[in-house]
């Protein structure tokens, strides 16, 4: 079994952090100033004023934005070490369930910035390249290496994560000094760091949501220090923190100072970052920067594959096959999801050709996480009976806040804006559709006492006139309660074809809440004979129904419980172990009597299933030893408190 290991504070951990958490947001300078002078008015792009009040917001919301909110006040929110709206959800699900809304939404939107944000990284640093060479081909490169980066993830990146961390930091190291030698060229710019020039151009400017629109591009990554927290540790994220924040404020004021020392070459497609490296270093500058695309977009797919592998263990999304290509904790490889972001990065890269036309469209969506997070956090708060007096005065404050990029970030929707909620929407549908359609499909499942059919099976392992089925006989069953079984299961047993077996096994998976917890119970039914296992797995272990069981079954063996040799004399005296066979139940909806919209939820759910991994895959079962059937759902009365979903 995987546990979690905590990761340990020092030198490696802070490297690791730099290299994990900070791709997203440290490779803001490539296209922030940029964005914030192109929608600026044309004679204003150069005006000390307005400069200094745009890097002055920049300052302000990576303080307010990332400092407070992200690094001060959500990492305390931790789920055993795990971070991310997700397991933050996690965290309150039990007592609020109805919070689903708020993680699916935050999710999606997550989502949908994570497939634009490999697109404009890596076109910027191309861009920056095709300056130095214009031969170069800005459209073909950006494609050639997203669709390498996509197509490597089924080898596992653990060998290329070891020198994230080095690359990084030599990054963050680079756009300081850079910042720090053009800051030289116009040193009033220290004046943003006084926020009323922050609050003067919002209010004086006529473009002032644009200008807004364009600095909450600064902090699109801040997410990610939450996510990340179970990968990297709360002091590395924080300690590595200061010094990523310094040197991307300096980079920050030297672009300022450059674009005031040069009003006459301020035009659309100028990209003050790379103006600012001297003419000798432009092509180390545009390598590193190539490199720092490619670690940000690294990041984010990883970071894709472990919000749907948390999302589908939340019951939030599709059963879909994860494969592990390395032992690294963490590391997986979900290939229906990395070819979907391949395909979507490569369409985003074709239609807005440019990362001009990709600033209209980023931003948007992760405007919404952080609302989400946001209104999570407080429910986290009532969870933990933090006083009203201190958690609605901080929410409000990080509500108005967001809300105001949010507004700013609208103003972007027709112009690009639109492409990404319209991704983030089917991420929500789909996850909307499968939680709901699950529960309704749950809530037409009926369930009896396990003492009757105890009985039966008890007769029926001695009726030798039934041809055996199996030696180990195993239902997953999703009786909660273990003095329960679903008829569904009854019916097969005995009904559809009675199934004479040597031992029977009925196993019930908790979902647990922890992320790498795992334990199990054993409640006896018939001695030697008849079995109720119950197993608890965190979110983040994963199913291994087959492993798990086999596990069990020889900690018993060991104390006495169970005989897991074969009952065949001529195999059992060459103590050969009998055989398991696992029977996985399908139920099919046929005249259920629910409303139209259930029953829309509920057909638009079976189209959904067939689509995704079979329950077979899923439990991680040897497909030789499965036997799959299928009985119908029937309609049952509302549920009541002993509700068994």
């Amino acid at each position: 079994m995987k546990h979690q290991h905590k990761v340990p504070f020092g030198m490696m951990g802070i490297f690791l952090a730099i290299g994990i958490v900070y791709g997203d947001i440290g490779t803001s300078p490539l296209y922030v100033m940029k964005a914030i002078v192109n929608g600026m008015p044309d004679g204003l792009r150069a005006s000390p004023d307005y400069i200094i009040g745009a890097i002055s917001c920049i300052i302000w919301t990576l303080t307010l934005q990332t400092t407070i909110k992200y690094v001060v006040v959500t990492l305390r929110a931790d789920n055993k070490g795990e971070g991310g709206i997700l397991s933050l959800f996690a965290l309150i699900r039990k007592k609020y369930r109805w919070a689903y809304v708020f993680a699916m939404i935050g999710a999606a939107t997550l989502l949908a910035d994570g497939i634009i944000t490999p697109a404009i990284t890596v076109i910027s640093s191309v861009e920056g390249l095709n300056a130095l060479v214009p031969s170069i081909p800005v459209i073909p490169v950006t494609l050639a290496i997203i669709l390498a980066l996509f197509l490597i993830q089924p080898l596992g990146t653990a060998r290329l994560g070891k020198p994230f961390g080095r690359i990084m930091f030599l990054w963050f190291t680079m756009i300081g000094i850079l910042g720090l030698l053009a800051y030289f060229q116009y040193p009033l710019i220290i004046k943003a760091f006084n926020p009323i020039y922050a609050i003067k151009v919002l209010i004086e400017s006529p473009d002032a949501f644009i200008i807004l629109g364009a600095v909450f591009l600064c902090t699109t990554g801040a997410e990610a220090l939450y996510s990340d927290l179970g990968h990297c540790g709360l002091h590395n994220i924080r300690v590595s923190w200061v010094y990523v924040k310094l040197t991307l404020i300096l980079n920050y004021l030297g672009q300022g100072a450059w674009i005031i020392s040069h009003p006459d070459k301020i035009v659309t497609d100028i990209n003050p970052f790379f103006s600012i490296m001297p003419g000798w270093f432009s092509f180390i500058g545009v390598t590193m920067a190539t490199l720092a695309a490619i670690i940000a977009s690294q990041a984010l797919i990883s970071g894709s594959f472990t919000i749907i592998s948390e999302a589908i263990s939340l019951d939030l999304w599709p059963n879909i096959k994860i494969k592990y290509p390395t032992e690294v904790k963490g590391q997986m490889f979900i290939p229906q999801v990395n070819y979907s972001l391949m395909i979507l990065c490569t369409l985003i890269v074709i239609a807005f050709g440019s990362s001009s036309n990709m600033e209209a469209a980023y931003g948007l969506s992760i405007t919404i996480t952080m609302l989400m997070t946001t209104f999570l956090l407080f429910i986290y708060f009532q969870l933990k009976e933090i006083s009203l007096f201190v958690s609605i005065p901080l929410t409000a404050f990080f509500v108005s806040l967001e809300g105001s990029f949010f507004i700013a970030n609208m103003f972007k929707f027709t112009h690009g804006g639109w492409a990404t909620l319209l991704i983030a929407g089917c991420i929500f549908a789909i996850m909307y559709v499968w939680y709901n359609g699950r529960r309704i499909k749950n809530h037409c499942s009926t369930y009896e006492p396990i003492a009757p059919t105890i009985e039966c099976l008890q007769e029926i392992t001695e009726d030798e006139s039934i041809p055996k089925f199996a030696t180990h006989l195993v239902y997953v069953t999703r009786a909660k309660y273990p003095d329960e079984m679903e008829s569904k299961i009854v019916y097969s047993l005995i009904n559809k074809q009675p199934k004479r077996a040597d031992t029977y096994w009925f196993v019930y998976l908790h979902r647990s809440d922890e992320p790498y917890h795992f334990k199990y119970t054993v409640k006896t039914f018939v001695p030697q004979k008849m079995f109720r296992l119950d197993i608890y797995s965190g979110f983040k272990q994963g199913v291994h129904m087959d492993k798990f069981i086999h596990l069990i079954c020889k900690e018993m063996e060991e104390t006495g419980q169970v005989d897991l040799l074969s009952r065949y004399p001529s195999l059992r005296e060459r103590n050969i172990e009998g055989d398991f066979r696992f029977v996985v139940v399908e139920r099919i909806a046929r005249n259920l009597q629910l409303s139209a919209i259930k029953k829309t939820l509920l057909l638009l759910y079976y189209l959904i299933k067939k689509c995704s991994t079979s329950d077979t895959q899923i439990l991680d079962l040897d497909p030789s030893v499965v036997t799959l059937e299928y009985v119908p759902l029937k309609s049952t009365p509302p549920l009541d408190k002993k509700e068994n979903v």
